[in-house]
């Protein structure tokens, strides 16, 4: 290309009209040499982008003219809404995308992670952005060199290391990837790049040679079975070799894989694959392939569309070689990558987007995800690290590696994923938390009584899976404070109580919830006593005194112990049964605050358990008419229960004396007895310590898990 084609609007319309005749209209024409007014050098580097745009990935008019037109925008020769008007929306969607783009650049903050986040988004607005700032990228790194600041050039090569070739990658350009990689590696680490490209620049005689006397016998023989093929030799990449250098921690000479073959088959569509496996079954008996080597991208392609087949046999002087097997659709994928998808699919490059596009969105657009989060779930889908599973049909499903049974049940349907109890791999029943492998045939098992809960959160990978559990929750929630508040509602009006929402409020918070809906959800899941609600929410707007803080009386359906138990804990017990003596369970040591309820012996006594008790499923499905309702009414002063802790941690010095330093603070909790057992590495205690209720309890949990060291603390 010869740059005095570059030199006024009237040149780059000659140019684009002699090597692009059906490209764009005449009318297009005749607004770009009226419209655009670019200086020589920034037409150059304009038609060269153009170029790449076109030759090497395979974009159309949309790209072209959204390259043409954008500085014009930018400089307010032109608006949008005229662009719009002369061409379609698609061009002003991709100038305004490569615009919002380059005012992130322009902050010089484009890796930091939200504007990356920021410029992601623009990107995946329209697939031609990417596509374009990749040329530009490319375009850029081919005269790094021009740039005077070193310390500029090394920034841009870092940064396409870091972000432009693996996008290529990702998008399937791998001659692109490749030449990113490179260029990267010339102004990063110079001295290695120019090492490697002397030694293959003096090496490249012998192993032309090598490669001639490889391909000619197999040539012969695919000519001879009536094959259409092209055969060439390639030579590795100065930074994959590089990488190879690296990785087995050794020297250019010993790299036994400096080159490939590829063999690039003429072959329709419905033979391609037989066609393939066909030429392998040839080379196999040729040369000795090494069956831990061989790559099948043709059964199942990789997620930019890369199909191929790759093996690595054992040529002349006992030399391994690797072997490249596709067919010429395959390969202009391989090159062009998503452009050549859309060619193929019958889809025009204007319209298509990639499905990783759609998931890196899912990413973007998730506002549960921090920075960190976000940059470790960008990189990890920048990446070939999937699984490929199918379904008992025999449909195939893409999802990143570590995803679970749980992930694939939430890719299948949100609602199949919100009922999934498990999965049938490969006909064995496995959980929810069962990490697929490539390969494993799954069907999901579901129950309509399942639900999603917070730890799902836990089991899953992938970012449709979490967002969809989360949303889950949020209607559980939602609908659990909708049952709550209908629940209030319906009993306050059986009592003839108005119901006064900001009352209710003022309630709520009284009780330490941070939003009513809290309060609500409580109620709808039994974990409030109605009765006790009710006294509350009258005695709101009483003159509270000390006595009333303390106590919530019910004056209806319970009726206080005599003064018999003055001395312990006032219990309240249903109003059948009065003038009864009443223990607290030795088997959950129900504490002042519990939810408790009572249970009738044989003796005619009452046995107070907490509603959590181990036992009480058994005594409610087996003697549910002995079962009465109970509930604290008043807490008399210097009363205490014994209660006993669990604590798990490392066995580090110290850790003892600073759990029972923090009791022995407590004004009113004594240390009763402590035991600990000691094995490798962990110790496990027991503290039976006695409190007045369950907010001393709370708060002494909370303080000993603060101990260097302990790991959990929970009530036996």
């Amino acid at each position: 290309m010869e740059k005095t084609i570059y030199t006024t609007s009237g040149s780059l319309y000659r140019h684009l009209r002699r090597n692009h005749p059906n490209l764009l209209s005449a009318d297009d024409m005749s607004f770009l040499r009226t419209q655009v007014t670019a200086d020589k050098i920034t037409l150059y580097d304009k038609l060269s982008i153009v170029e790449i745009v076109l030759d090497e990935i395979g974009l159309g008019r949309t790209a072209v003219l959204s390259i043409l037109l954008a500085d014009e925008v930018k400089n307010g020769h032109l608006s949008l809404e005229y662009i719009e008007k002369h061409f379609d929306i698609s061009v002003s969607t991709v100038i305004k995308g490569l615009e919002r783009a380059k005012e992130l650049y322009s902050r010089n903050a484009a890796i930091e992670t939200e504007n990356f986040r920021k410029l992601l988004l623009t990107f995946a607005e329209d697939v031609r952005v990417i596509l374009i700032m990749l040329a530009e990228r490319l375009h850029q790194m081919r005269y790094l060199q021009n740039l005077p600041d070193e310390e500029q050039r090394q920034a841009i090569a870092r940064e396409t290391a870091f972000l432009y070739a693996p996008l290529a990658h990702r998008m399937g350009l791998y001659a692109i990837k490749t030449e990113l990689e490179d260029l990267s590696l010339k102004y990063t680490n110079h001295e290695i790049y120019k090492n490697i490209a002397q030694k293959l620049s003096e090496t490249k005689r012998h192993r032309d040679a090598y490669i001639e006397a490889f391909i000619k016998p197999l040539k012969e023989k695919l000519e001879s079975l009536g094959f259409k093929f092209e055969i060439k030799g390639r030579t590795k990449s100065i930074h994959s070799i590089y990488n190879k250098i690296k990785k087995q921690n050794t020297e250019f000479e010993n790299i036994y894989d400096l080159f490939a073959i590829r063999i690039i088959l003429d072959s329709e569509l419905e033979k391609e694959k037989a066609e393939c496996w066909q030429v392998y079954s040839i080379i196999a008996d040729m040369y000795q392939p090494n069956p831990k080597r061989l790559r099948d991208w043709l059964t199942i392609p990789k997620s930019n569309g890369y199909e191929s087949l790759h093996t690595t046999v054992l040529g002349p002087e006992n030399k391994w070689v690797e072997v490249q097997i596709r067919t010429k659709r395959m390969d202009e994928i391989a090159e062009k990558g998503l452009a050549a998808h859309w060619k193929y699919k019958g889809i025009k490059s204007e319209t298509g987007m990639d499905e990783w596009l759609k998931n890196i969105r899912e990413i973007l657009e998730n506002p549960e995800l921090n920075a960190v989060d976000f940059m470790d779930e960008f990189k990890l889908n920048l990446y070939d690290k999937e699984v490929f599973v199918f379904t008992p049909n025999g449909d195939l499903h893409k999802l990143p590696k570590g995803a679970t049974a749980l992930d694939f049940a939430f890719a299948i349907h949100s609602g199949l994923g919100a009922k999934c109890v498990g999965a049938k791999v490969n006909g064995k029943n496995q959980s929810i938390k069962y990490i697929l492998k490539n390969g494993d045939q799954v069907e999901v098992l579901t129950a309509p009584s399942q639900k999603p809960n917070a730890s799902w959160l836990q089991i899953v990978t992938t970012s449709k899976a979490k967002s969809k559990i989360r949303q889950a929750l949020k209607e559980i929630e939602f609908k659990d404070a909708e049952v709550g508040r209908e629940t209030l509602i319906r009993r306050f009006k059986n009592w003839k109580i108005e119901l006064d929402d900001g009352k209710l409020s003022r309630l709520a918070k009284k009780m330490g919830y941070k939003a009513v809906s809290d309060f609500y959800q409580e109620l709808a899941q039994n974990k409030l006593d109605m009765l006790q609600i009710r006294d509350a929410y009258l005695d709101l707007d009483k003159k509270e005194t000390p006595a009333d803080t303390q106590e919530l009386r019910s004056a209806e359906n319970f009726t206080q112990l005599p003064d018999a138990h003055s001395n312990e804990d006032v219990l309240v017990i249903d109003k059948n049964l009065k003038n009864v003596d009443y223990k607290l369970a030795k088997c959950c040591n129900p504490i002042y605050g519990d939810p408790i309820f009572g249970f009738v012996s044989v003796s005619g006594g009452i046995k107070i358990h907490r509603q959590d008790c181990p036992n009480a499923p058994q005594m409610i499905a087996r003697f549910g008419y002995r079962i009465v309702n109970a509930r604290w009414s008043g807490k008399p002063v210097d009363a205490r229960y014994p209660i006993t802790l669990r604590i798990v941690g490392h066995d580090d010095i110290g850790i003892v004396t600073n759990v029972t330093s923090i009791i022995s603070k407590e004004q009113n909790i004594m240390l009763r007895s402590i035991s600990i057992d000691s094995d490798d590495g962990l110790f496990q205690g027991h503290l039976t310590v006695m409190l007045t209720d369950t907010h001393e309890l709370e708060g002494l949990i909370k303080k000993l898990k603060t101990v260097k060291g302990v790991k959990s603390v929970e009530r036996v």
